[in-house]
C-alpha cells in the first residue's frame, strides 16, 4: 500500500475543469481544450506523497524546466503554449503554472542512464543486464556507463511503482517506429542536457522525460532535466563504489530510512511528517541545483 498520506482537494477555478491530481502536479482543462499544469510543492519518496511540503519547489521546477526546454528546442518541440496566469486563478499559481497543448501521451517513461545506480543497479547486479541491455562486467554503484543507454519503464498509477521494460516491449506496446523515436528523442535530449550539466560541474546520471503525440509530430512533455526527474550529482565528489551526493530528495530519502524517522518502509503505515531540518535542507537543494545549471540566483 501506498500513495498519498493526505490527498489534497484540488482548488476550483472558474473556466478550468480539474482532470487529476499526481504526485506533484495538478491538471486541469481551460474552456479552449488546452492544458492547465500547476507543480505543487509537494514532495514523494519511495511511492509515497508525503504530509509535507517544500517550499519553492513547484516553482523551482516550473522555472527550471522552463529554462531547459529553451535549450532543447532545436531537439524536439515541446508542449508549453503560454506562462500567463489564468484568469480567476490564485495568486499563488504564479511562476508554477504551465498552459500547455493537450497532446495523446505514450504510456511510456522515457529514461536515459550515462552512469548506472538506482533501478539500473539494482538489476546489474542480479543480470548483468539492464532492461535487457547488456552491460560489461565490474561496474559499480556510479560507474559511468560505455555510453548512454536508452531504459525504458511503464507508467505507474500513483502509489505503484514504475517497472523498468525491454526496448522490444515499448515497441510491442507502442509500434516499432514510436519505439525508434522516442529511444532517439530520449538520447538526444539526454546527450545535450549532459553536457550542458557537465559544463556546470553537474553529472547528469540518468533522468526521465514523457512524451507525447501531436498529430504525427513528437513532442517533449511535463518537465524535463528538473531534481525530480533527474539525479544530478556534483561532478567533484564523484567516487564511483558508493551512493553519490546528489542534488535532489536524497536529504528525505535518507531520514525516513533513519531510526529517527521511526518508520518501517516495509509496513503499510504511511511515513511521518518531515522535521524542519530536512525541510530547509532538501529546498536548498533544489536552489543549488537551480542556480548551478542556469547560472542566475533564485531569490
Amino acid at each position: 500500500m501506498s500513495g498519498f498520506v493526505e490527498k489534497p482537494e484540488p482548488i476550483q477555478v472558474p473556466g478550468l475543469v480539474h482532470l487529476h491530481t499526481g504526485k506533484v502536479r495538478e491538471l486541469y482543462r481551460n474552456e479552449t481544450g488546452d492544458l492547465v499544469m500547476v507543480a505543487s510543492d509537494r514532495m514523494s519518496a519511495y511511492d509515497w506523497v508525503l504530509p509535507t511540503e517544500i517550499p519553492d519547489k513547484g516553482r523551482i521546477l516550473t522555472q527550471l524546466s522552463l529554462w531547459w526546454f529553451d535549450r532543447l528546442s532545436d531537439l524536439v518541440p515541446n508542449h508549453v503554449l503560454s506562462t500567463e496566469l489564468p484568469a480567476g486563478a490564485p495568486a499563488d499559481w504564479a511562476g508554477r503554472t504551465l498552459i500547455c497543448k493537450s497532446l495523446q501521451m505514450v504510456p511510456v517513461e522515457c529514461v536515459a542512464r550515462g552512469y548506472l545506480t538506482g533501478s539500473g543497479l539494482a538489476e546489474y547486479n542480479e543480470t548483468r543486464t539492464v532492461c535487457g541491455l547488456a552491460l560489461p562486467e565490474g561496474l559499480t554503484d556510479g560507474s559511468e556507463l560505455p555510453g548512454p543507454i536508452f531504459t525504458p519503464a511503464t507508467k505507474a498509477a500513483v502509489g505503484e511503482h514504475d517497472e523498468n521494460v525491454s526496448y522490444e516491449e515499448v515497441a510491442r506496446q507502442v509500434g516499432a517506429d514510436t519505439a525508434a523515436r522516442l529511444r532517439q528523442a530520449t538520447l538526444a535530449v539526454y546527450a545535450r542536457g549532459r553536457d550542458i550539466a557537465r559544463e556546470r560541474g553537474i553529472i547528469l546520471a540518468d533522468t526521465k522525460f514523457e512524451f507525447g503525440f501531436d498529430g504525427d509530430e513528437l513532442v517533449l512533455a511535463d518537465e524535463v532535466l528538473t531534481a525530480d526527474s533527474s539525479r544530478f550529482w556534483p561532478a567533484d565528489q564523484w567516487q564511483p563504489g558508493r551512493a553519490q551526493p546528489s542534488y535532489d530528495k536524497q536529504f528525505v530519502r535518507d531520514w525516513l530510512t533513519s531510526a529517527e524517522s521511526g518508520w518501517d518502509r516495509k509496513s503499510e503505515q504511511p511515513p511521518p511528517a518531515l522535521p524542519q531540518q530536512v525541510v530547509d535542507a532538501t529546498r536548498a537543494k533544489y536552489v543549488e541545483a537551480y542556480e548551478r545549471l542556469t547560472g542566475t540566483s533564485w531569490s
